[in-house]
């Protein structure tokens, strides 16, 4: 088959004329089929309904017979403080358990520096005018929308197979005061997969920023996420920022969200010592502490870091075979057509794909009409906005695998289309195409090497 950046115009009509029958056929089958988030299914959700199993009374009292019913242990229990400090190669001192999610915990966290501030800052970031946060693109869209809520201006970072352009990074945080912040998915990025290189680590720990008030936005949601034999390996950044004595800048997040339950998990924030003392005083304010109920019934069903590896190894064996699915099809059905790039990550809950400029809005809305609902296009970009219009987040996790096998069928031909209906558009510049192809690194650069 020749590629379609190949082929005559009167070549690309026959082609589209036949897809065209094809997807019409498609919409006929009338599908319902949703791959818009990373979340798991009821399968894998069951996978984790042992730990509800347990014996309510032996989810009283702490080790240091704490009744967690009642008021008390702001930052948390002992026990899950414990757990998640050696998960991360942290100190009970460095951790403050929140509620169910993560995000929330970002949220909170964020609102705080804007209205009251951070440890060792001048002021809270909402009196400084106008401020600035950095955003590795492709990016987490949940991330972007918490900056948009409160007016702060987003600055794209390019991704690299090696985590964010660290040159441009560096660039804005050690001459702009402006700059506040960033957010990072440092392993198993959201959407490409990328785990953070140790010399980019070491990068961040070594930032000088101009603002007394900057954070690194370390949100460690795939930590323990790797799905194929060789897991990808984190350095560890506060052992990196001891070195340079960055330790304040750093926040760090993770959850049981994608690990147990989506609903109803235990999430987790990381920091120096002085900055979990600063938060806690902020948190005694709004509230007298998070579930420790759940905390407690998460350590004794986990009961040590190599019992919560066991139970990710359970769901390793079960995301595998779906992202097998997708990238088999991928392969099959879009490799020869040469329109598209996409990752093999090791883990995480995506798969970043990157088809021609200006086909990304029309691929989605060619699935949706045909059943399959997809991440929006432009999702993954500050503002909702790709530059390029053709970047695409493919979620495998939600949907079964004969849903996968169908929604990846619709998925290739609405693909194929876009990127036809892009070529014979007489206003497509081809030769710019093929000469950018040529000379520009490609997303499929991001995968993991294959030692």
């Amino acid at each position: 088959m020749k590629k379609y950046t190949e082929m005559t115009n009167e070549e690309r009509k026959l082609e589209l004329e036949g897809l065209q029958k094809t997807y019409k056929e498609m919409q006929g089958l009338g599908l319902h089929l949703d791959m818009s988030r990373g979340k798991p299914d009821a399968t894998q959700l069951n996978l984790s309904m042992d730990m509800l199993q347990q014996n309510p009374y032996d989810l009283i009292y702490t080790r240091k017979h704490t009744d967690v019913r009642n008021y008390g242990e702001l930052a948390g229990v002992d026990e899950a403080k414990e757990l998640f400090a050696d998960l991360l190669g942290l100190k009970m001192e460095n951790i403050i358990m929140g509620g169910q999610s993560s995000l929330a915990l970002m949220y909170d966290t964020v609102i705080k520096a804007y209205v009251l501030g951070v440890y060792g800052g001048s002021k809270p970031w909402g009196q400084q005018g106008k401020i600035k946060f950095l955003c590795p693109v492709p990016g987490y869209d949940r991330h972007f929308l918490i900056t948009q809520e409160f007016g702060i201006e987003m600055i794209n970072i390019p991704m690299l197979k090696t985590g964010p352009d660290m040159a441009m990074v560096k660039e804005y945080v050690e001459n702009d005061p402006s700059v506040k912040g960033i957010w990072c998915v440092p392993k198993y990025s959201n959407p490409t997969g990328v785990t953070y290189s140790p010399e980019t680590v070491e990068a961040f720990a070594a930032l000088k920023p101009a603002a007394d008030e900057f954070r690194i936005f370390w949100d460690n949601a795939y930590f323990v996420h790797g799905f194929r034999e060789k897991d990808d390996k984190l350095v560890n950044i506060f052992n990196k920022c001891k070195k340079y004595g960055s330790q304040d800048m750093v926040y760090e997040f993770m959850s049981t969200s994608k690990v147990t339950f989506s609903g109803a998990g235990v999430a987790v924030l990381a920091a120096s010592k002085d900055n979990i003392q600063f938060l806690t005083r902020q948190m005694s304010v709004q509230t007298l502490g998070y579930d420790k109920i759940n905390q407690l019934r998460h350590v004794k069903y986990f009961k040590d870091v190599d019992g919560l590896k066991a139970h990710m190894q359970k769901q390793a064996n079960y995301l595998r075979p779906k992202f097998d699915v997708v990238l088999a099809a991928l392969n099959s059905s879009l490799k020869d057509a040469g329109i598209g790039d996409w990752t093999n990550p090791r883990g995480g809950y995506f798969i970043n794909y990157d088809g021609l400029p200006g086909t990304a809005k029309r691929c989605v809305e060619l699935c949706e009409e045909a059943g399959v609902k997809l991440t929006p296009a432009g999702s993954c970009f500050p503002y909702g906005i790709d530059p390029e219009d053709k970047n695409i987040r493919i979620a495998p996790s939600y949907p079964s695998t004969p849903e996968l096998y169908q929604s990846m069928n619709v998925f290739c031909v609405c693909q194929k289309i876009a990127a036809l209906e892009i070529l014979m558009n007489e206003h497509f510049d081809e030769k710019a195409l093929i000469n950018k192809k040529h000379h520009k690194k490609k997303i499929s650069e991001l995968e993991p090497s294959k030692d």
